[in-house]
């Protein structure tokens, strides 16, 4: 086996050898110009901000379902089936709505005077 490979060898041309050789030398150039690529600060860089933004979006959105079924979960103590509002609830979750403005407002005029 290693006689055949030998005489295999040994039946190529110069110009075959020649040839192969340039064949490398562009490999290995387009192989170098590739890493030199992926490890140039600019690359890495963006890579690394859209993969910071990829995870910013991915939260948001996380945080945007779950703000969505808070947000429904409280309007269903509010309103009924029909959609209608429920006074029973309505009206003092408005009045301590009320109250609180007032506190707030009532602790601001303290601060001033």
């Amino acid at each position: 086996m290693g006689e055949a490979s030998t005489k295999d060898n040994s039946a190529r041309t110069t110009a075959q050898i020649e040839a192969d050789i340039s064949r490398t030398r562009t490999q290995l150039a387009a192989t170098l110009d590739e890493l030199a690529m992926r490890v140039h600060p600019s690359t890495i860089t963006a890579q690394v901000k859209a993969k910071a933004v990829a995870s910013v979006e991915v939260k948001a959105g996380r945080v945007y379902v779950a703000a969505s079924g808070l947000v429904e979960q409280a309007k269903a103590k509010f309103v009924d089936e029909q959609g209608r509002p429920r006074k029973e609830r309505v009206v003092p979750a408005a009045l301590v709505g009320v109250g609180v403005v007032l506190l707030v407002a009532s602790a601001r005029k303290r601060r001033k005077g």
